[in-house]
């Protein structure tokens, strides 16, 4: 009579707890090679092996997903910058997949000081107008800006569009030969028809920027020149207005700039935001290589043993005729534990190893002493 166990005769699918690789024909394959090659480790048929085919298949689906869990953990610390604002779901899935780095998120970190410098960015920037009054110079922007169209949300103003007339569109016309401008730069070096007739020169740059100086000058020295002073949203402005007219302000909400949630457009809700999001998803078994294939199995021969043990330490000890046997279920459970432990932190050092930071140190340990080698390669004596 054989000892227990009813050998690897029941089919595969059914008969595991989740069913992930019930569609992995490799799964299928190697499911019941495993059952029969844990029992005869754990001393079958010399030794009564209390499990049956479903509690190998279990222990085998296990540690194939605790070993796609290791490795995924570790792709996603490695590739979670370059994945951000992806879309999540199974359906996106990223596992078994080369993931380039990129500056995705860099830009995504640079567009808030885009925002702030009027370049680009994320936040939305806002106009709208106030009417100016002749002779009045102080108006309450947070008044006619932020209660009137945002329901008092605090705003912060970017620009004010409160300029004097370019220098450009008042000096002289150099380009003339009489120097009385009254041609209007003849229609923009269109030259007017070429009538009347005159003389052209063409002046150097410097004079055009020397005579726009001069204008500029005379308004902030000798006039009031066209300025402003903005203090917590209350624009004064100077001179002191003689007509009505709009001006227009470019202004954003701070509940906006404030927000650590802003998102570009196409991102949002349903993209990767953090570890816990990013479509990983479990490996296929028939796509891990032999070397993940044989961790998978002491893997799973160690989960078989801690769960024997189990079974075996709910009787510690069975009685025989004149005397009792000592399970030694406590055994099997240590000694499963340590090898559970050493499998993981090897496989974590081993992924460790390969990460991108330490790749590139090795290429670039690699390239220096090929170079040391090759400066000790003698050079050729050229005789002409």
């Amino acid at each position: 009579m054989e000892a227990i166990w009813p050998g690897s005769g029941s089919a595969v699918s059914g008969n595991t707890p989740f069913g992930l690789y019930d569609n992995d024909s490799t799964f299928q394959s190697d499911s019941p090679k495993f059952a029969t090659w844990a029992a005869r480790r754990l001393g079958y048929p010399i030794m009564a092996i209390e499990l049956q085919d479903s509690q190998f298949y279990t222990c085998f689906e296990e540690a194939i997903t605790e070993y796609s869990s290791q490795v995924n953990q570790f792709n996603i610390r490695e590739n979670l910058l370059s994945l951000r604002g992806q879309a999540t779901g199974s359906s996106n899935s990223v596992t078994h997949k080369r993931v380039t780095p990129n500056l995705a998120d860099t830009i995504r970190i640079s567009e808030q000081y885009g925002s702030e410098a009027g370049v680009g960015g994320t936040i939305e920037h806002y106009s709208g107008s106030i009417d100016i009054v002749s002779g009045s110079q102080v108006y309450n922007l947070n008044t006619l800006i932020s209660d009137a169209s945002h329901s008092g949300s605090a705003i912060e103003v970017k620009r004010v569009f409160y300029e004097a007339t370019p220098a450009v569109h008042r000096y002289f016309d150099p380009y003339a030969g009489t120097g009385a401008g009254s041609y209007n730069m003849l229609d923009g070096f269109g030259w007017g028809g070429m009538t009347p007739a005159v003389q052209f020169m063409m002046m150097p740059i410097y004079a055009d920027m020397l005579r726009m100086q001069a204008i500029e000058f005379n308004d902030q020295i000798r006039k009031s020149a066209h300025t402003f002073e903005l203090k917590n949203n209350k624009l004064r402005i100077f001179p002191n207005p003689t007509s009505d007219y709009p001006l227009w302000i470019e202004y954003v909400l701070k509940s906006d700039r404030d927000n650590p949630l802003q998102t570009a457009y196409g991102e949002g809700e349903g993209t990767v935001s953090d570890f816990s999001n990013v479509p990983y998803t479990n490996m296929e078994y028939q796509f891990i290589n032999d070397v993940g294939k044989q961790w998978i199995r002491k893997y799973g021969l160690a989960l078989t043993k801690e769960l024997l043990g189990m079974i075996r330490s709910k009787y510690g000890t069975i009685p025989v005729p004149n005397a009792e046997t000592t399970l030694d279920g406590d055994t099997l459970r240590t000694e499963a534990q340590t090898e559970k432990e050493f499998l993981v932190t090897q496989l974590r050092e081993n992924l460790e190893a390969s990460s991108r930071k330490m790749m590139l140190e090795a290429d670039s340990d690699e390239s220096t002493r090929i170079q040391e080698k090759l400066n000790k390669v003698p050079l050729p004596i050229y005789i002409g």
